[in-house]
């Protein structure tokens, strides 16, 4: 019996492990996130999701209410400290191709090859090394509040609104998974004693 359930715990853990290949992360757009802040009103919402096996970054943006109208949008990377400061851009230069130009509201969503030049910044790549050293250093500080997205426009060319990228919250499906095992190696320890 004690081997049936530690096969199991890690068959479980196995299969939990080999979908783990796309890391979910989002961004919370608005003036204030700016550096410096600004009082626009405009608002976005953004999804990211990672695949470190495809070598992807899908993105999916949704913005509205912008003072201006767009001029470029990209994510930046990294700035010295969480959630606060400035960095260069990492990716598409001077926009994600394709991105809604001259509007102060729309939908974007595309996926970027990270192995290709034309998704990066060549400045950035040059700055890594390469483009494996960039998408190691993209990869690492996603979700650790060093990288944001940002959309420029005609009135804050700098940026109007930005937000950074942050982990989506797990799902609840882990948390029972977690559960299911802590309860199984308990029962586990019982049956020894």
């Amino acid at each position: 019996m004690n081997r049936v359930v530690v096969v199991m715990a890690a068959v479980l853990l196995f299969t939990v492990a080999c979908a783990a290949d796309v890391f979910n992360y989002q961004a919370i757009l608005n003036g204030p996130s700016e550096s410096p802040p600004n009082a626009s009103a405009g608002t976005g919402f953004a999804t990211i999701n990672y695949d470190n096996v495809a070598h992807t970054l899908a993105i999916s943006i949704v913005f509205s209410g912008l003072t201006g109208t767009t001029t470029a949008s990209h994510i930046h990377c990294c700035t010295a400290t969480s959630f606060t400061g400035t960095a260069g851009v990492a990716t598409t230069t001077p926009t994600f191709a394709g991105f809604p130009l001259g509007v102060t509201s729309g939908t974007y969503m595309t996926t970027l090859d990270l192995t290709l030049a034309s998704s990066w910044n060549p400045a950035f790549v040059s700055a890594q090394g390469g483009i494996s050293q960039a998408e190691s250093l993209l990869a690492s500080h996603l979700g650790d509040g060093k990288e944001y997205l940002n959309i420029h426009t005609s009135v804050v060319p700098g940026g109007e609104i930005r937000g950074f990228i942050t982990p989506v919250p797990e799902p609840a499906t882990m948390t029972l998974v977690a559960g299911g095992i802590v309860g199984l190696l308990g029962k586990l320890r019982k049956r020894k004693a």
